[in-house]
């Protein structure tokens, strides 16, 4: 089992990157987060992607992919992402068994490389996972992991991905879930000017920053999502969203977001969290 893979581009064009993040899936088929069948959401982002006619290289999944731990869960995810029919890539957010996904993936078809190469750019895959708990941590190895790939990162433009958001999005409920040692993280990447693009997911909504020529980018879920700017946990009537980022040989990249339409899939308004 190999953490690097390359992913064949011709010299001079352009990556494509489909991203998607908790998909929250479940074993049962009729599996239901707050009210949203989660694998019907997911395949509807799916159908809406597949009829965008929009190429891309490869898929990134930011973690979250089960909401019950299950085995079950993750083969379910394989079988719908395969509808894509392109490589996935994938990281466990603190709703996953991390080292469950680690042995069964492979069986699965699904690559567990932390290091994907492709055109001009790197793409590092951290688990910011720490078991049992909703917050995100980086463990030495993981830390160590990035210091090495990005030292020898061969001239190319890197994107790092995690699930755990970096900066606080205002919410109250949600950031006391964040990146614990974020100050940790960000001094390493901003030694190592090649890295252009910080990528997650676990807030189930967009957020776009900029600092110190990093940006710093959130996709909303496939399932819920969550409502800005509040104390205390409540949920948004966006629909569930997918990105699209294209990746330039010169180091820029630009990044197309997109919802499936509001009324499509409604959760249960009253919850009280999750």
């Amino acid at each position: 089992m190999s953490d690097f893979e390359q992913v064949e581009k011709r010299d001079g064009e352009s990556v494509s990157v489909l991203h998607i993040t908790d998909t929250h899936l479940f074993a049962a088929e009729d599996g239901t987060l707050l009210g949203i069948d989660t694998a019907e959401s997911l395949n509807a982002v799916i159908d809406a992607v597949l009829s965008s006619g929009r190429s891309f290289d490869f898929v990134l999944c930011t973690g979250d992919l089960s909401q019950d731990y299950s085995t079950g869960s993750y083969e379910r995810f394989a079988r719908i992402i395969r509808r894509l029919g392109k490589p996935v890539y994938w990281l466990p957010g603190n709703h996953d068994d991390g080292p469950l996904m680690y042995r069964i993936m492979p069986g699965l078809g699904i690559s567990t490389a932390r290091e994907i190469r492709c055109g001009r750019w790197q793409f590092l895959m951290l688990n910011s996972q720490v078991y049992s708990a909703p917050c995100g941590y980086l463990a030495p190895d993981q830390l160590a992991f990035l210091r090495e790939r990005l030292d020898r990162s061969d001239g190319l433009f890197s994107a790092v991905c995690l699930h755990h958001n970096v900066f606080h999005t205002e919410s109250a409920w949600l950031d006391q879930h964040d990146l614990k040692n974020s100050d940790q993280f960000k001094s390493i990447i901003y030694h190592h000017g090649q890295v252009k693009l910080v990528l997650c997911g676990h807030i189930h909504q967009n957020l776009e920053r900029e600092l110190g020529g990093i940006s710093y980018i959130a996709t909303p879920s496939t399932s819920i999502q969550f409502a800005y700017g509040h104390n205390d946990f409540q949920l948004d009537r966006m629909g569930p969203g997918w990105r699209f980022i294209d990746f330039a040989p010169d180091g820029t990249f630009t990044s197309d977001l997109f919802r499936l339409p509001a009324e499509s899939f409604s959760p249960n308004w009253f919850s009280g969290g999750y």
